[in-house]
């Protein structure tokens, strides 16, 4: 539920100069990828699952959270909102890339051995099976839920005289004046049909020449596509009514006034999903902007992957579809209506208490109001007295990250800022002090990846507004994305410059902060500050031979970082010293680091693996991998942070930052990731990771055969423990400690 569990924001980038700025400096030397760490004959062409049905096993788990009938109604449909943002994701990167890979003669084995024919077949038939399942439980179980709390999807047939009367007068008002018919006949080819839009096949018939007609009516994406029957407010009080319908039934009903003088004889409903990831070979490209500008537009125009109907379509407009729209029988999935479940974030958004998670309001961290009596926490003091590790969302992020960039911005000690952007929001106060500084006169540079999915074209708007307010705006390294999450401010003190950094796991998105978990290192420590500096000189500059003391860079040093520290507790075992690896990632593809964690477990290293989406790992198998567990986390909150945690031989290493273990992460972007140094940061993470992996904490389980299994219930069938809940009672304990 990864991006697509949030609304999408902006990754605000700017420039100061004329044309953007990239640096043209070589690629970092990429070491060469090693695919096996085993002993060659230990090797087992089965040592992996595959990763895009480990990703459809994902979203299965996001699912099942779904079709739980202990969670919070609305959070259920939240989930199952969730679940069709993802699945559009899947098919428009994922599937998308394998067809494009076979249809070019690029594509080969998965790592799991799956041929590409038989890994897509398999991915289109695992796809259709959950979303047939997705389209059950709204059906069966949600949506009857829903009816007894007083919220009804409903149908024109259901409505009263009075509803209908004022949706007539909607529909006159805000839809018929925005609606455009598409006549399909000699004089109009079939037309071009977008991505993800909602559709309506119509078939007309001329009364005077009796012929019949195909027609393509669009259902417009700038309305809310379920309507509210009852008024903006409905359902926000428990026990009153609130009555939704979808868009597409109210245009279905006045298809006569669209299209006057004719008889609608019937009417369907499709969707297309389209290739609409992106290429661009920013090498040979001028200007970067303009080119990713013109790789947006031409990702409108990307091949069908995917073809959703209604169940009730017609045969031959079935037919009609698959041969305008060039896509296979497998491309063709027939659901019940409603199209498209993402729509359900109108009902997850109301306003009823009851049916959703106790609100949470995140605290300052305690570190940060140490010795504090002003109202706002000096962050750059806190910060000189101690690192401070924070947690989001259950650390406020305002008060925390987003305080110390606007108290740099205005702090006339402070002489340059420096940041990384990913994505932030529309609105974000991060940009706005990055402007407000610029315009003190300070030195900004903010480092812009333009080419965060699906923000690209908001994050080439941010990038403008950053560069005419005098911000220097780079583009980082050619041939790699910048997913790093840096902050680096210089402020002018009586003993000279001092560098406060951040360092996190997540990007710098204020909304997103609120329920994404993510830990962030705020540390005016002297090596982290001139780590941090070469690596902006890096990227910003010509550094390319720059070396780091606290820091894993990729490309250059994750992989081999960490592979050298799974060697070092494979030698600690060996020497009778405490020895462990426990990871927490979202992804765990790379097989360099699974072959050493296998390694790991074959001296007898105990390795957990805690993991919210893609896992390629194989656990338990004898000889192979019996000491590795594997963990999955879901709920309330999305679960992003990334932990790297060694026993160490009895003093433990943790390290925490940006990069997933996917081979776009460790060869392609850059990422930074920092060891921990203060021994309270250290307890808490190991403590934390601990918990993760006890039996009495809910997660699902993953077996040797591949399988996920839920373990929320113990063997009496009482609840487990859920940790996001744990994380939140313990803040509250200890705020109602400090106040005493």
């Amino acid at each position: 539920m990864d991006s697509k569990t949030t609304p999408r924001g902006a990754s605000l980038y700017g420039s100061s100069e004329t044309a953007p700025a990239r640096a043209t400096q070589d690629r970092i030397d990429i070491p060469e990828f090693a695919p096996s760490l085993l002993p060659s004959g230990d090797i087992r062409p089965d040592r992996f699952l595959d990763r895009e049905i480990s990703w459809l096993d994902f979203n299965a788990r996001v699912l099942e959270l779904a079709e739980d009938p202990e969670l919070f109604l609305l959070e259920r449909v939240n989930f199952l909102s969730i679940f069709a943002s993802n699945l559009d994701e899947f098919f428009m990167v994922r599937v998308a890339g394998l067809k494009r890979r076979i249809a070019t003669g690029l594509a080969v084995p998965s790592a799991a051995g799956l041929s590409p024919i038989e890994q897509l077949e398999k991915i289109m038939q695992d796809g259709y099976q959950l979303q047939q399942r997705h389209a059950a439980v709204f059906a069966e179980h949600i949506r009857p839920a829903l009816a007894e709390e007083q919220i009804h999807l409903t149908t024109w047939q259901e409505l009263d005289e009075t509803a209908r009367a004022e949706l007539h007068k909607i529909f006159a008002e805000k839809v018929f004046p925005i609606l455009t018919p598409l006549a399909v006949d000699p004089a109009h080819p079939f037309p071009y049909i977008s991505g993800l839009s909602l559709n309506l096949a119509v078939v007309v018939r001329n009364p005077v020449s009796e012929k019949e007609l195909f027609a393509r009516v669009k259902v417009p994406d700038q309305l809310p596509r379920l309507m509210s029957v009852d008024g903006p407010r409905a359902g926000n009080v428990a026990g009153r009514i609130a009555r939704f319908i979808p868009l597409e039934e109210v245009i279905a009903v006045h298809l006569d006034q669209l299209f006057p003088g004719m008889e609608v004889l019937e009417h369907h409903l499709f969707r297309v999903t389209r290739n609409e990831d992106l290429e661009v070979e920013e090498d040979d490209a001028e200007n970067l902007l303009q080119a990713l500008e013109k790789e947006l537009l031409r990702r409108r125009f990307g091949p069908p992957v995917r073809l959703e109907v209604t169940t009730d379509i017609n045969p031959s407009i079935r037919a009609l579809l698959s041969r305008e729209l060039g896509v296979e029988e497998d491309e063709v999935y027939n659901l019940p209506a409603p199209l498209d479940l993402r729509g359900l974030s109108v009902i997850a958004g109301i306003d009823r208490g009851d049916l959703h998670y106790p609100k949470h309001v995140p605290h300052t961290s305690r570190h940060l109001n140490e010795s504090e009596t002003s109202k706002a926490a000096n962050v750059f003091a806190a910060m000189r007295r101690r690192d401070i590790l924070l947690h989001h969302p259950y650390d406020s992020f305002s008060t925390s990250v987003q305080a110390f960039l606007e108290q740099a911005a205005a702090d006339p000690k402070v002489q340059a800022i420096k940041q990384t952007l990913y994505r932030t929001s529309g609105d974000s106060p991060i940009v706005d002090a990055l402007i407000d500084a610029a315009e003190a006169g300070k030195q900004v540079l903010a480092l812009v990846e333009i080419k965060a999915r699906f923000d690209e074209q908001a994050n080439i708007s941010w990038a403008r507004k950053l560069e005419q307010a005098g911000v220097h705006v780079v583009y980082g390294i050619v041939g790699l994305k910048t997913h790093c999450k840096l902050s680096l401010v210089v402020r002018q003190e009586i003993d000279g410059l001092r560098r406060y950094c951040h360092i996190g796991t997540g990007n710098y998105h204020p909304r997103t902060a609120r329920y994404y978990e993510d830990l962030g290192l705020l540390t005016a420590n002297e090596q982290v500050g001139q780590d941090l500096s070469r690596l902006f000189n890096q990227l910003s500059g010509y550094a390319p031979k720059s070396t780091f003391k606290r820091l894993l860079v990729a490309p250059r040093s994750v992989r081999s970082g960490l592979i050298d520290r799974i060697e070092r507790e494979i030698a600690n075992k060996q020497a009778g010293l405490a020895a462990r690896v426990v990871i927490k990632v979202n992804s765990m593809v790379d097989e360099a680091i699974i072959d050493s964690l296998y390694r790991a477990s074959q001296a007898g290293v105990q390795v957990d693996v805690i993991v919210r989406g893609i896992c390629s790992v194989r656990p338990g198998v004898p000889g192979l991998s019996e000491n590795v567990t594997v963990r999955s986390v879901l709920g309330r909150f999305l679960e992003h942070s990334r932990v790297f945690a060694f026993a160490n031989g009895g003093e433990p290493a943790v390290f925490i930052g940006s990069a997933d273990m996917m081979h776009r992460n460790l060869d392609r972007r850059v990422e930074a990731l920092v060891q921990l140094s203060a021994p309270e940061d250290i307890s808490y993470l190991m403590t934390l990771m601990d918990r993760y992996m006890n039996p009495a904490v809910s997660s699902w389980h993953l077996d040797e055969t591949g399988c996920w299994t839920r373990h929320h219930k113990d063997d009496g069938g009482a609840p487990l423990e859920d940790i996001q809940s744990w994380l939140l009672a313990s803040r509250a304990r200890q705020r109602a400690v400090s106040r005493r």
